[in-house]
């Protein structure tokens, strides 16, 4: 059978987009090995596609892990996780300080019957306490979101494996380029592919990296839901990955400008970055990160919410928009936009208040990056 990535023998710089949605067989004995998994082959795009197959191996090779698969977008990257390894009579363990759309997902799976524990990344050093007999999974993020708060992952999983739990750990704010959590311990790792990973705000995906094993057992839940990636997004991925490593460095050496700047200014309250020796999480940081301490940083502007939309309105260079790792500079008020899956007293319960602002520093001349948040700050 003709390899669709290498029609003419000889391998292509950019992986080729197959948007075939089926394949023709040569003949029996070919689809027998490809449907027995003899061969790595290909059958209907619901089940895998061989552009997306390619970025999924580039992943995984970044974690260190044995396989990856990505699907349509981080959320349904921690469903999938979910769906795969939780039934009814479980209980599951979760943060507050987690991307807000897991609170909605939490609502599915109480219905079907799954226990769910919320805690603060605060109580993390006291996990054992929340632990119980019929705990399957730990589900945590580090540094988290959006306060970038830091989670002992060697820690968590000592207490994981007492009672048999998965620890799963949703690496997005991190990266790879700076925190590997499989050797630290998880089980598996989750991305948000559409954030670093992609980079360029125009595609959408996720990642699960962990053993084979767990691979085939996700694949099933992938191909079971239909959540698998179109092959033009897989493209962009890749396309992405490619820069990476050049962007990752970048971002951690202009957000450490930007930390060091803010750090002591009248308007700036609270200023939450692992890379500052004085931030509480800076120890713990140290030993599970490397190469700097990622591109994400969270604080609260003067006293109100008035304030905060002052200083962000104030912006020229930074971007007020959603989302984060991407080559611009992007700030938003995660009361108002990544947090309103959560019902409003919910989202101040672990540490987030109406004037908190998360910064996801991007790529741009950090001269210039540092003066426009100067200027806009001298605006509150």
């Amino acid at each position: 059978m003709t390899d669709p990535l290498t029609p003419y023998g000889n391998k292509p710089m950019v992986t080729p987009i197959v948007n075939a949605v089926n394949y023709e067989y040569r003949d029996f004995e070919v689809l027998r090995q490809i449907t027995d998994g003899e061969i790595d082959g290909y059958t209907y795009h619901r089940d895998d596609n061989p552009t997306v197959r390619a970025v999924e191996k580039k992943i995984a090779a970044l974690e260190g892990a044995e396989d990856c698969i990505v699907c349509t977008s981080g959320m349904a990257a921690c469903t999938m996780v979910y769906l795969t390894y939780l039934k009814a009579g479980d209980h599951l363990i979760l943060f507050h300080d987690i991307y807000g759309a897991h609170y909605k997902v939490s609502l599915v799976l109480e219905r079907l019957g799954v226990e769910v524990t919320w805690l603060n990344a605060d109580d993390s050093i006291r996990l054992e306490q929340y632990v119980k007999a019929n705990t399957a999974m730990i589900f945590l993020e580090t540094p988290t979101n959006p306060l970038c708060k830091i989670v002992d992952i060697v820690a968590a999983r000592g207490v994981a494996d007492k009672v048999g739990a998965r620890l799963i750990v949703d690496n997005t704010f991190a990266t790879p380029f700076h925190q590997n959590p499989l050797p630290l311990g998880a089980h598996l790792v989750v991305h948000s592919a559409t954030k670093a990973l992609g980079g360029h705000n125009d595609l959408m995906a996720g990642a699960i990296a962990g053993p084979k094993r767990e691979y085939d057992k996700l694949w099933f839940t992938r191909q079971a839901i239909g959540a698998t990636l179109d092959a033009y997004s897989a493209s962009l991925l890749e396309r992405g990955l490619k820069t990476f490593v050049l962007r990752s460095a970048r971002m951690a050496e202009n957000a450490r400008a930007v930390a060091e700047q803010l750090r002591g200014h009248p308007r700036v309250n609270r200023l939450s970055y692992p890379g500052l020796t004085d931030d509480p999480g800076h120890a713990v940081a140290r030993r599970q990160m490397h190469d700097g301490y990622g591109g994400i940083m969270a604080f609260d502007i003067g006293r109100t919410q008035e304030d905060a939309k002052r200083f962000i309105s104030a912006l020229k260079v930074v971007c007020h928009a959603v989302s984060l790792g991407s080559t611009e500079s992007l700030i938003c008020i995660p009361y108002l936009t990544t947090m309103l899956y959560l019902p409003p007293e919910r989202r101040t319960t672990f540490g987030v208040k109406p004037n908190t602002v998360r910064l996801s520093v991007g790529i741009e001349p950090v001269e210039n990056i540092l003066e426009d948040l100067n200027q806009a700050l001298n605006a509150v």
